[in-house]
């Protein structure tokens, strides 16, 4: 009968590995300790793990620190690991013990294996390549995983961007469709002056635009690189020519514009510039909450609401009330905000929770920013398709509602003074009579001059409406 399992011995003495695993024994340690979410590794995560250790592979071959052919089979079970041919041996849960030792042990002892075996040996033996001596030569977790936490983040941001942008666009394209449709405008969830549909929609561009550029702005912080900083961030261990190798190799691995680090100690210290991020993507996700919030009063109806806008059906609603539609899309934004902002107070609290020299709470920081890139990215990428470019204008309940907006007499103001104005919009809801009606009726302008004073597009542009030639004395 075949062995399952295969011995292996780390500083604690000897245990049983299962035979067929590429991880090796401080992994199953790991893995057996945090039994805590039964989550793994986000992709990124890993990925940015094995590029650190191949271009340590490829750094340390080129300075003849590490034998060439023990460097080219680390490099090549590196790159059967990017090419996802490993996924299931990367078996560490996000809750675990602090800065990440469990994580980087597990890259370890995976690229030490795979390598031993296209050497010709077996899992388990660590010979010739050994995961601590060789694949993590002259690293430490201290500074590798800081270093994966920018590149993880970096890696996922075009796609980030790009969702975005095309979310920034779809609004901007449906503030031209609507341009010529005003509309009520409400402040305090009351009436208000009137408003361009258009304008709210070039709004909602102008804000995703805003926080694409903070996006970016905060990205460019994550450039800077701190590997060679070893345990403390001093370098011990590290050749002097190492940080500028692993910039090197790394760009080339990566295709990324990264940068050497000049204060390898401050990029140890400080999650700073990780935490930075994390908030920018949490004011990104409350002005995009904000946004589906607004489209899911718009669409409020459709007998009993203001019904202004209809969106895309993409379910039914109910599975009680026959015919019903919600807006499902945008519910499921509201909720993909509401946990980006939890990750981001999450983040936050452990960026500040760093002792000294290391911040030793990394793994959750790196888990809830590379989870709150995905979910924000897939959820740009669904509003914008299922939603944002289906969303059509109900041009009759938008003049229905704007002619009776009691906050039309803001436009009398100028020419009756506001105590008169004020009286008016009173009276226009006690009487539940239009206030352009009741101009009319109680003669309060010219009859030539009310149209003009009262024109709905002119009042959603800067200037007083019909002109200020019409105050009143000591108005």
């Amino acid at each position: 009968m075949a062995a399952t399992t295969r011995t292996e011995k780390d500083p604690l003495g000897p245990k049983e590995v299962p035979v067929d695993a590429l991880y090796g024994v401080q992994t199953l340690r790991a893995r057996e300790n945090f039994p805590i979410s039964g989550l793994t590794p986000l992709w990124p995560f890993v990925m940015a793990q094995t590029w650190i250790k191949k271009a340590a592979a490829l750094t340390h071959k080129e300075t003849g620190r590490l034998d060439p052919k023990l460097a080219d089979a680390i490099v090549a079970a590196a790159d059967e690991v990017l090419a996802r041919k490993h996924d299931a041996q990367f078996v560490v849960d996000p809750y675990q013990a602090g800065a990440g030792t469990s994580h980087n042990m597990n890259v370890n002892e995976v690229l030490a294996n795979r390598a031993n075996e296209l050497l010709g040996g077996a899992r388990g033996t660590y010979t010739p390549v050994h995961p601590n001596d060789h694949v993590n030569m002259a690293q430490s977790t201290n500074d590798t995983i800081p270093t994966n936490i920018r590149l993880s983040i970096l890696s996922q941001l075009g796609g980030l961007l790009s969702a975005f942008e095309r979310l920034r666009d779809a609004f901007a394209a449906k503030g031209r469709e609507f341009d010529d449709i005003v509309k009520a405008g409400r402040t305090h969830l009351q009436d208000a002056m009137p408003i361009r549909l258009g304008q709210e929609f070039t709004a909602y561009a102008g804000s995703m635009d805003r926080n694409l550029r903070r996006i970016r702005e905060t990205a460019d912080y994550l450039r800077d690189l701190g590997i060679g900083g070893s345990a403390v961030g001093t370098g011990v261990t590290v050749e002097p020519e190492y940080p500028a190798l692993m910039n090197k190799h790394l760009e080339a691995i990566t295709g990324l514009d990264l940068r050497i680090g000049t204060d390898r100690i401050q990029l140890m210290q400080s999650m700073g510039d990780a935490a930075a991020f994390s908030a920018a993507l949490r004011v990104l996700a409350v002005d995009l909450s904000k946004i589906a919030s607004d489209l899911r009063l718009m669409v409020m109806g459709p007998r009993t609401g203001i019904d202004e806008i209809k969106l895309p059906a993409v379910q039914p609603g109910s599975s009680i009330m026959p015919g019903k539609i919600n807006p499902s899309i945008p519910e499921m934004v509201n909720q993909v905000c509401f946990q980006v902002m939890g990750l981001d107070t999450t983040v936050s609290i452990a960026a500040e929770h760093g002792q000294l020299e290391l911040n030793v709470m990394m793994p959750v920081i790196a888990h809830n920013i590379l989870l709150a890139m995905r979910i924000l990215t897939n959820t740009a990428t669904v509003f914008t398709e299922k939603c944002v470019v289906g969303i059509e204008a109900n041009r009759e309940m938008l003049a229905y509602w704007v002619e009776r907006s009691a906050a039309l007499a803001t436009a009398l103001m100028p020419h009756i003074g506001y105590a008169k104005a004020a009286e008016l919009s009173k009276q226009s809801v006690k009487e539940g009579v239009l206030v352009r009606d009741m101009v009319k009726r109680d003669k309060l302008l010219p009859a030539e001059e009310i149209d003009d004073v009262l024109d709905l597009r002119k009042m959603t542009e800067i200037g007083v409406p019909g002109g200020a030639h019409g105050m009143v004395a000591g108005g």
